[in-house]
């Protein structure tokens, strides 16, 4: 059983050669002419100048914090620095995950047979030690997503009002400033950042449920590792199915992408389905496992409550669908709203976000209730594992929309024939919805883990209960749901600072260089480029700081069971929040695409084509909910799961 560990880490290796496969058949296609190879190597250019940027500060963070981990455990320094080089390791992943894609998922499988093969380590120690790993995974997640999603929204927003509203010009258009700025941002915020995010993710679901597992009988007796192992033998298991799930996207000529997009992310979970029972029906002690709260669990309650997982994952990825597409009711109503003016746009926006909210929390809240009656907390991680389990798909559905957004830049930006851009922007509306989807994809897991992570902290540190009538989890009840707020109030407080400074110089430029306007000379792209990466990286300190502090003050100040209380505030809150912001966003966003293909028919018959009031009132709209969706969104629900593990952590410090 043991060695059944060595599957995860094989299915890594093949899921990384078949990325390869695909890598080279793309590079081997007709790039276009040479201004669109120029064009589209200034945006790979500033892609990767902006993390190369970022990685050299968070490399002094990770020095420092991995210090200060080692040191905390001064009762055990040898675990402590093992803890600290586990953070250090799982930093550095995580920063590859976002740099080179597919890389989700097979990193801790090799910590796991390090500590526990080569060095026989007993099994508690191994778990306990690589909690770390998921601690530095999940901090530079948040630095990824909060650090690209300001870089992203500052140029988005400048390029836009400035270049849309105030001067006419067309999206992308190279007379913009902004705009090269803006194509890098999709890649460093949405293909960087969500590689990150779900690399974390699933580290985190899969560490989740191996510190749980370490409760069951069988496991505490030594008489099965089965439980412990069998996280890691799902995840390479998901590995391989989301590649089968890549032969499921088809389309033909004038189909419907979305279709396609996703019969390969639903086929993916349908043979992870049928997959995880065969892995639980070889892997699970005979007879069954009775957990620490006394329930039995076979092997078919464990499939189960894999199923519930995706089950879930699978129902609030239809839901956001439904809420963030063209042609769709909630999507529909903004736009028809905005006849009347942005504020009217507004405030529709912010009604369907609300909205939004109500049918996933159901969906999640009755996916944890089956999966704890099948399994127990276990089953709530094996379900956050389940959902996450085909995160390979998940992540290159999510990147189609960057990548389709980039085309329409470059087909625009290049002078292409106006049928070109026509075909891109189909394929970027469609690109919008599989980013709100990928969203609250990534936010519906980030429930689950937490919840998985919230478990094991209360069972590491001995917390049977949490008793909310006590006035210190009181307390930390309240500062757990106020926390998501402050979060979020940094991150759009950067990015309408830095907004500001974009759109001071693209007004500057249009003001001051001769012919601009006219296409007679050529912007200064580099300077914008710079304004976003200093005002990203000048600013994601404060908000990743708030995430890691928070539990460390809290725990060593109120206490374990307070802490508890802490956890279960931001979860509930920043979960909510999430979901909110990422859906309003997505639908303002498909909300002004639906005037630029043709223009919007209302429902009293008059049409308002791109240009009109209407449509200026979706931009404006759309920009609000640019950081909402790209900024401050998705990163709450890696400030949820972060702090979680923080706590983790620090639990053995505070029994």
């Amino acid at each position: 059983m043991q060695n059944l560990i060595y599957a995860a880490p094989a299915a890594g290796v093949l899921a990384l050669l078949f990325a390869w496969m695909k890598a080279s058949w793309v590079s081997k296609q007709d790039p276009g002419d040479a201004n669109m190879v120029d064009i589209a190597a200034q945006i790979q250019e500033g892609a990767l100048a902006f993390l190369r940027a970022e990685y050299r500060v968070l490399s002094i963070f990770v020095l420092v914090v991995g210090a200060i981990l080692g040191a905390a455990y001064y009762g055990d320094p040898q675990r402590g620095w093992q803890i600290a080089g586990a953070f250090v390791i799982g930093a550095s992943l995580s920063a590859a995950a976002g740099w080179i894609g597919m890389k989700v998922a097979t990193n801790a499988n090799v910590l796991y047979l390090v500590f526990s093969n080569v060095l026989g380590w007993e099994l508690t120690r191994t778990v306990n030690v690589i909690t770390g790993f998921s601690m530095g995974a999940s901090s530079i997640a948040l630095f990824a997503r909060v650090g690209g999603g300001i870089y992203t929204k500052a140029a988005d927003v400048g390029a836009d009002l400035v270049g849309k509203v105030e001067s006419g010009l067309p999206e992308d258009d190279p007379r913009n400033p902004a705009v090269i700025a803006d194509n890098v941002g999709d890649n460093v915020g949405d293909v960087a950042g969500m590689g990150a995010d779900l690399f974390e993710s699933f580290v985190g679901a899969i560490i989740g449920a191996m510190v749980l597992a370490l409760g069951f009988d069988a496991v505490s007796s030594g008489s099965s590792v089965g439980p412990v192992v069998m996280p890691l033998v799902i995840a390479g298991a998901g590995i391989i199915c989301s590649m089968v799930g890549t032969f499921f996207v088809r389309t033909k000529e004038g189909g419907n992408p979305q279709h396609a997009l996703d019969m390969g992310a639903f086929g993916a979970a349908g043979v992870m389905a049928v997959a995880t029972f065969g892995i639980a029906r070889y892997m699970w002690p005979e007879g069954g496992a009775t957990t620490a709260q006394g329930q039995l669990v076979t092997w078919m309650n464990v499939g189960w409550a894999t199923v519930a997982g995706l089950g879930a994952g699978v129902l609030v990825g239809l839901i956001t669908s439904y809420y963030t597409s063209m042609n769709k009711g909630p999507v529909d109503s903004i736009a028809e709203q905005s006849k009347t003016g942005t504020a009217t746009n507004i405030i529709a926006g912010l009604g369907v976000g609300m909205q939004s909210t109500a049918m996933p929390i159901i969906v999640i809240a009755f996916g944890v209730v089956i999966a704890a009656e099948f399994a127990g907390l276990y089953g709530v991680a094996i379900a956050a594992l389940g959902m996450l389990s085909t995160t390979g798909i998940q992540l290159a559905v999510d990147a189609y929309g960057p990548i389709a957004d980039n085309a329409g830049g470059i087909a625009e930006m290049s002078h292409q024939e106006p049928q070109v851009r026509e075909r891109t922007d189909k394929l970027d509306a469609v690109g919008n919805t599989t980013a709100a989807i990928g969203k609250g994809f990534a936010i519906g897991s980030a429930a689950m883990t937490a919840l998985a992570l919230f478990a094991a902290f209360a069972q590491t540190a001995g917390i049977t209960g949490i008793d909310i009538s006590k006035p210190l989890v009181m307390a930390g009840l309240f500062l757990g749901g106020m926390l998501p707020f402050l979060f979020s109030s940094m991150a759009m407080k950067a990015v309408g600072i830095a907004a500001m400074e974009m759109i001071e110089e693209v007004r500057r430029q249009f003001r001051e260089i001769p012919g601009l306007l006219e296409g007679k000379a050529k912007p200064d792209t580099a300077r914008c480029v710079k304004i976003s990466t200093e005002a990203s990286l000048k600013r994601m300190v404060a908000p990743g700081a708030l995430a890691i502090l928070t539990p460390v003050v809290v725990g060593f100040t109120m206490g374990a069971e307070p802490l508890g209380g802490m956890l279960a505030g931001v979860t509930v809150s920043g979960v909510t929040m999430a979901l909110f912001m990422a859906n309003a966003g997505g639908a303002w966003d498909n909300a002004k695409k639906s005037f630029e293909s043709g223009g919007y028919k209302m429902t009293d018959g008059s049409v308002h084509p791109k240009g009109s009031e209407a449509h200026n009132a979706a931009v404006v709209g759309d920009t609000v909910g640019d950081p909402f969706k790209d900024t401050a969104g998705p990163s709450l629900n890696i400030l949820v799961k972060l702090m979680s593990i923080v706590a983790l952590v620090l639990a053995p410090l505070l029994v």
